[in-house]
């Protein structure tokens, strides 16, 4: 059976404070606590603006060994350069500190615009330009411009590990045969995206590991999840993982439900037999 990860997309939510964060749990220490509840987590951060090497050292080392954090690639890259001239972009962003995580490096997650619509070309060149392995991931950081420099860079791997990579698009376009198609053919995950109905939800298989971003059954960003909605994923999770690896993350978090979600869904998929992996320890 695959591996089964659950979590959150960020952690930093003063919301969550007095709720899911018990009262009194001083700011510094809420990734120790998320990451001792859950089995992986979103690192959001990277999406805004470049980290800095210190600031991924500190989140792998405050984390429990077993863990992993998906890394969502920087909106300079999907949003503003719209992935086009994206060489030294990506190369800012692998050297930024993202291998400092080493071995809790897991998925980076490409979420690209509504505005940008699907073509098969300059996908398709952007798609090749993505490392595929740690060792791959240092190569391409080496070549950083003068944005970066001094202890701004991370540019060396501790071991030669696969990198995987999922894409969360929300034009239409894209959900079309070929496009998914071009997905399978460079083994990159399509996102199932839950939406309220806002962008498009598509189930497809297009790579060895499924990646899913629950934001919102009714309400986007808002609404939490019954325990009808709960079981039903449970199931597909337990489902896909008889033969790959899967990962979910919740973004309804506006309202704090997402801890919680997270939480009750990592319990059924145990109760399923599912492949939960928390604390140090196995769950079958």
């Amino acid at each position: 059976m695959g591996e089964v990860r659950i979590g959150i997309s960020g952690w930093t939510y003063p919301g969550w404070r007095g709720d899911f964060y018990p009262r009194g749990l001083v700011q510094r220490r809420e990734l120790e606590y998320a990451s001792s509840r859950l089995t992986s987590i979103e690192i959001n951060g990277s999406f805004y603006s470049l980290q800095r090497p210190s600031s991924y050292a500190r989140w792998r080392d405050e984390t429990p060994d077993d863990f992993v954090f998906a890394v969502k690639g920087g909106r300079f890259i999907t949003h503003l350069k719209r992935l086009r001239e994206t060489d030294a972009p990506l190369a800012n962003f692998f050297a930024s500190g993202v291998l400092a995580l080493g071995p809790k490096l897991g998925p980076v997650l490409w979420q690209l615009p509504e505005t940008l619509q699907y073509d098969a070309e300059t996908w398709d060149a952007f798609a090749r330009k993505l490392p595929r392995t740690t060792r791959a991931a240092a190569e391409l950081a080496g070549r950083h411009d003068d944005r970066l420099s001094g202890d701004r860079v991370h540019a060396e791997t501790d071991a030669d590990r696969p990198i995987r990579h999922a894409l969360e698009f929300r034009s239409r376009t894209f959900a079309s045969e070929e496009a998914l198609a071009q997905l399978a053919e460079h083994d990159i995950a399509c996102v199932l995206a839950d939406t309220a109905g806002r962008w498009p939800k598509v189930d497809r298989d297009t790579a060895d590991f499924r990646y899913v971003r629950l934001h919102g059954d009714k309400e986007l960003y808002t609404s939490g999840y019954t325990s009808r909605a709960l079981d039903e994923w449970a199931e597909r999770v337990h489902a896909w993982s008889e033969t790959r690896d899967v990962h979910v993350y919740f973004d309804n978090d506006a309202k704090g439900f997402a801890p919680h979600d997270a939480e009750a869904l990592i319990e059924r998929v145990e109760r399923l037999g599912g492949l939960v992996t928390r604390t140090g320890r196995r769950r079958t």
